[in-house]
């Protein structure tokens, strides 16, 4: 991975079977393909066998961990459950520490007439004590089941794409910045 190259992980929120977050996902991450000077890999909470409570030996824990810690940035795809975010995303967030702190965080929301935002807001300050900067824009999604078309493709539009295109530039920003900063000045132990 070259110096200029970013190294984003995008996390799922969703643990559910079925989920409509591996749809969002899906659109998500073929357009991240299109994206010069990045690479992703998906976290997926039900992937994952993340325990409740503190147990920081445990192998799936530090393998999160160590993908976390390599990341230069997190772009969480978060469903609104119940006016919230789901459990399983909480649980994958408080599984680390360290490794959230000094980097970006944006976010990808989908959901009913609200796009999710209302899980997306209570997500910022669960990051910022985590010491990780969520970017301000965001892509959301109300009612995105409405725009799948009956071959199941997913179409949300122009708006979508240029709420993506924002919302990536500003993630980028601040990733360069923040990673410059990292391997000028440690963040961990500051």
């Amino acid at each position: 991975m070259s110096e200029n190259t970013l190294s984003i992980r995008i996390i799922f929120g969703s643990a559910r079977d079925p989920r409509f977050c591996d749809v969002i996902g899906k659109w998500l991450l073929d357009r991240l393909g299109l994206l010069p000077g990045i690479e992703f890999a998906v976290v997926d909470p039900r992937e994952l066998d993340l325990p409740q409570g503190h147990t920081p030996d445990r192998a799936s824990v530090r393998q999160l961990r160590e993908s976390l810690d390599a990341a230069d940035a997190f772009i969480v795809v978060t469903p609104e459950y119940n006016r919230s975010y789901p459990g399983a995303l909480k649980v994958l967030i408080d599984s680390a520490y360290e490794e959230w702190g000094a980097k970006p965080v944006a976010f990808v929301s989908y959901g009913g007439i609200s796009g999710g935002l209302r899980a997306a807001e209570q997500l910022r300050p669960v990051f910022a004590e985590l010491h990780a900067v969520t970017i301000r824009d965001v892509v959301s999604f109300a009612n995105p089941w409405d725009r799948v078309d009956e071959a199941g493709q997913f179409d949300p539009g122009a708006a979508a794409e240029s709420a993506l295109k924002t919302m990536m530039g500003k993630l980028g920003w601040w990733a360069h910045a923040l990673k410059q900063a990292r391997s000028t000045t440690p963040y961990k132990g500051a």
